[in-house]
């Protein structure tokens, strides 16, 4: 009898740094355009800069409903292309992309349907509701667009393809940037629309990023994608993408409707504490840039080394990853907290935003490295297949520690935001310290998806 050996590897099996270099251009990329979009909208009025702010803060929610799919199909590609397994990337690909794009089309509806009962949640002032009404109508019909753009994303990186997905960004950049500056400005003979322009502009973006990354998702294929499993769903397929998506989306759902709970109490100290909350989010994401693109680089790099049976190598190089974020991620926070005067009167001269913001840049120091051992070590257990332990731990903290404790402190005892910023920062560091312990505890090793691949010589 003869045992048949395995082809080479399909994708790409790269080192840590060559998978995340791409990535942190890519995340540098994205959330450089929050950055460029919330400067440019600073110049229509802070109260647009707020009410944008709160209806990003709902999308965001959406976004983690449509990364439970695009999560679960990248971790399951990559363990397949670990363990050199091409024969089911197809359904993998077709199941992960019809689940989203029906996902995606549902909530858009309802985002459109239910926008004025959402934003009331919220207890805006009139003149911020015409804002986030007419952002969130354009913007909202059309998120199905950015479930399609991340799960693609997804299953382009966990093949190792992640030079593709940072040029796309890199695209979708350049053409936000042009359509916001076009539409807010009135340049090139656009007419000045405003939040409405740049509404018009993330959609236009965001189509064309997705009809690009579904164009190289089918050039980078080894194997032919069949029609028929675009319509003809397998529960084995479907239910290992759901076993890591599921758990790993409940834990991201969690975070931000913890994040919503406490975005809720901020409206009550006014519009002022909305918009500082908005330029101090967006200064201190160039804390995390470094340690987003290792989180997801390690959940390619694990997924692939646990594949193929590397379980080892894959518990050190977490170690790894995570003392050069922690390291970069304080050199950034340092920066930032002592220029921080400088940075926000780019946004506002408002000297109460100016010197709260500076304070929360501060705090910043201490609360990113919490969040950046999350990100780091969440993603590496989440691409073991261990994924439900993190969300249990999380809604447990969040839910019993963190929201209460903000309450307590940015509103009961009247602390603000500083208050707030103290209890995300508890959080941060309170369910980091679990998920180290957990790594510590290898009790991960157990949970592959694919069997573990052994090389095997022809039997005479």
């Amino acid at each position: 009898m003869i045992k048949k050996t395995r082809e080479p590897l399909p994708g790409k099996k790269l080192s840590l740094f060559l998978i995340t270099w791409p990535i942190f251009i890519e995340v540098f990329l994205q959330i450089a355009m929050q950055f460029v979009d919330v400067f440019m909208i600073s110049f229509i009025s802070d109260d647009a800069v707020a009410s944008i702010g709160v209806v990003n803060q709902i999308f965001l929610l959406t976004f983690v409903l449509f990364n439970f799919t695009a999560l679960g199909a990248g971790v399951v590609i990559s363990q397949y292309t670990g363990a050199r397994r091409t024969e089911d990337i197809s359904k993998i690909v077709s199941h992960a992309i019809i689940i989203n794009l029906a996902f995606g089309l549902f909530i858009s509806a309802i985002v459109v349907l239910f926008r004025l009962p959402l934003l009331e949640l919220f207890n805006l002032a009139p003149e911020l509701i015409t804002y986030a009404d007419t952002f969130m109508l354009i913007v909202g019909g059309t998120l199905f667009t950015q479930a399609l753009v991340m799960t693609l994303s997804a299953l382009l990186q966990g093949k190792g393809y992640t030079k593709d997905v940072m040029y796309v960004v890199l695209g979708m950049n350049v053409l936000n940037v042009f359509g916001n500056y076009a539409f807010i400005f009135g340049a090139f003979g656009f007419p000045e629309w405003g939040v409405a322009g740049v509404a018009l502009s993330t959609v236009i973006s965001r189509v064309l990023a997705m009809t690009v990354l579904a164009v190289l998702l089918y050039i980078r294929l080894d194997v032919s994608l069949k029609w028929s499993d675009f319509y003809k769903l397998e529960r084995r397929h479907a239910g290992k993408i759901l076993h890591i998506g599921i758990p790993s989306a409940g834990e991201q759902l969690s975070y931000n409707g913890s994040q919503l709970a406490i975005t809720i109490f901020i409206t009550t100290l006014g519009a002022a504490a909305l918009s500082t909350r908005v330029y101090a989010l967006n200064l201190m994401a160039l804390m995390m840039i470094f340690s987003l693109s290792v989180g997801k680089g390690m959940q390619i790099y694990v997924g692939q080394l646990i594949g193929a049976g590397e379980r080892e190598l894959a518990y050190h190089q977490m170690f790894r990853g995570l003392k050069i974020a922690l390291l970069i991620v304080l050199l950034v926070g340092m920066v930032l907290a002592f220029s921080g005067e400088a940075l926000f009167q780019l946004f506002t001269s408002n000297p109460d935003i100016i010197a709260t913001g500076t304070i929360l840049l501060f705090i910043g120091i201490i609360l990113e490295p919490g969040k950046a051992g999350n990100l780091i070590i969440i993603s590496a257990l989440r691409a073991t297949g261990d994924a439900r332990y993190p969300v249990l731990m999380g809604m447990l903290f969040m839910w019993g520690v963190t929201v209460p404790l903000a309450y307590v402190l940015g509103i009961y005892l009247e602390f603000g935001l500083i208050g707030i910023w103290i209890a995300m920062t508890i959080d941060e560091w309170g369910r980091a310290s679990l998920m180290y312990i957990r790594w510590r505890s290898r009790k991960w090793e157990s949970k592959a998806l694919v069997e573990e691949y052994k090389e095997t010589a022809p039997v005479p």
